[in-house]
C-alpha cells in the first residue's frame, strides 16, 4: 500500500497576494491532514514570481503550527545554497517545536537561475561537495561526540530524518550508498525514473535510519468530477510550464478553454515532456493512472502535485485522489486475501 503525500510551492495566483498563497498552503495542509495524507512538503525555489517557499524553514513552521499530525518538511532544501551547520540549526529548531513531524529532503541543484545563484552568494562548484555536506549535516543532527567543541543547538540529537531528492542517477546512487530514502522528481523531470529506481533498489545498503529501500515518486494529478473539467483545470499548470519554457515569470493564471491557443507546438512538446507523469481526469481516469504508475514503479509513496487556480477545486482534487487511493488499497487487500 503506497502512502500519499503533497508537494506545495505556495503558488501566487493572479489577483491574490503572497500572503494569500502562504495561508492557502496552510489551509491545504489542514485539509490534507483530515484526508489522511502522510506528508506535506514545500520546496526551495528562488526568484520565481509565483512561488513563495524560498524561505523554506519559515514556511514549514507556518504550516506545522496550523496542523497537528501530518509530517511537514522540505522537498527539498537545496543544500549547496547553505551551510550544513545552519540547516541543522534550522531543522533542529523545527523538530524541537514540532517533535516527530519534521522531514528534511535534500537536493543539490540551486533551485533557480545562474544570475540568482550569484545573488545567493553560492559558489558554482558547491554542488560538487553535496555528498560531503549531506554527511556533515547528518552528523550535526546526530549525537554529540566526546570532545566535540561545536554543537548545533537546537539540532544535535534531533536525528531529523534525511531524504535524498533528485531527477538523475546521482541522487539514486548516493541514497543507496548511505541508506537514505529516495525521492524522484518525476513530476517535472521523468526521463530517468525507471533507471534511477532500479539503481537505488539494486545497490541499497541498510543504515540506522533505514533498513530497506524506500522510494517516493512525484506525480502530477488533477482530479475532478469529469475528464473535461479536469482537463480545463489543468490548463493553469500547463500555462505555468509554457511560461517556464519561455523564461517568463508570471503568476498562476485562471484556466482557459483551449490550451493550444496559448502555447506553440514546440512549447507544447517541451512542456509535455516535463509533464509526462500526469494523471488528469475523473475518478476512473485517476484510478487507472495510479494503478498503472504503481505497477510500473512499485513506489512506496506518491507525492502529489495538483496545481490549479481555483482553491476549492484544488482541495476537491486532493479529496478525490485520497478516496480513489483508499479504494485501490481495498482492492489490493482483497486480492491478497
Amino acid at each position: 500500500m503506497a502512502a500519499l503525500s503533497i508537494l506545495e510551492l505556495g503558488r501566487v495566483r493572479e489577483g491574490f497576494t503572497r500572503g494569500d498563497a502562504l495561508n492557502e498552503a496552510r489551509r491545504l495542509a489542514q485539509h490534507a491532514e483530515g484526508l489522511g495524507y502522510k506528508r506535506f512538503w514545500v520546496a526551495e525555489h528562488h526568484n520565481m514570481a509565483a512561488v513563495t517557499t524560498a524561505a523554506t524553514s519559515l514556511v514549514i513552521s507556518h504550516i506545522a503550527a496550523g496542523t497537528k499530525t501530518i509530517r511537514v518538511g522540505a522537498g527539498g532544501i537545496m543544500l549547496p545554497n547553505h551551510s550544513p551547520y545552519v540547516i541543522a540549526e534550522q531543522f533542529g529548531t523545527l523538530e524541537a517545536l514540532y517533535p516527530g513531524r519534521i522531514d528534511l529532503g535534500l537536493g543539490r541543484a540551486p533551485g533557480t537561475d545562474q544570475n540568482t545563484v550569484r545573488a545567493l552568494r553560492r559558489d558554482p562548484s558547491a554542488s560538487e561537495h553535496f555528498q560531503q555536506d549531506v554527511l556533515e549535516l547528518q552528523a550535526w543532527l546526530g549525537p554529540v561526540r566526546e570532545g566535540q567543541r561545536i554543537e548545533a543547538v537546537p539540532g544535535s540529537n534531533s536525528n531529523v530524518p534525511l531524504w535524498i531528492l533528485g531527477s538523475s542517477l546521482y541522487g539514486a546512487q548516493m541514497a543507496a550508498a548511505y541508506g537514505f530514502p529516495f525521492g524522484f522528481a518525476s513530476h517535472f523531470a521523468p526521463q530517468m525514473l525507471d533507471q534511477a529506481l532500479a539503481i537505488y533498489r539494486g545497490s541499497f545498503r541498510p543504515s540506522k535510519q533505514l533498513p530497506k529501500p524506500y522510494a517516493l515518486v512525484g506525480v502530477n494529478i488533477i482530479a475532478a468530477e469529469t475528464d473535461e473539467e479536469a482537463k480545463y483545470l489543468a490548463t493553469s499548470q500547463q500555462m505555468s510550464f509554457a511560461n517556464l519554457v519561455r523564461g517568463e515569470r508570471k503568476l498562476t493564471q485562471p484556466p482557459i478553454d483551449d490550451i493550444d491557443t496559448y502555447w506553440t507546438p514546440a512549447e507544447r512538446a517541451q512542456a509535455a515532456s516535463m509533464l509526462n507523469f500526469s494523471i488528469v481526469g475523473n475518478r476512473d481516469t485517476v484510478r487507472r493512472g495510479i494503478i498503472t504508475l504503481l505497477e510500473r514503479t512499485q513506489a512506496d509513496e506518491l507525492m502529489i502535485v495538483s496545481d490549479m487556480f481555483d482553491q476549492d477545486k484544488r482541495r476537491r482534487s486532493f479529496a478525490i485522489i485520497a478516496d480513489v487511493m483508499a479504494k485501490v488499497d481495498q482492492t489490493e487487500n482483497a486480492a491478497h486475501c
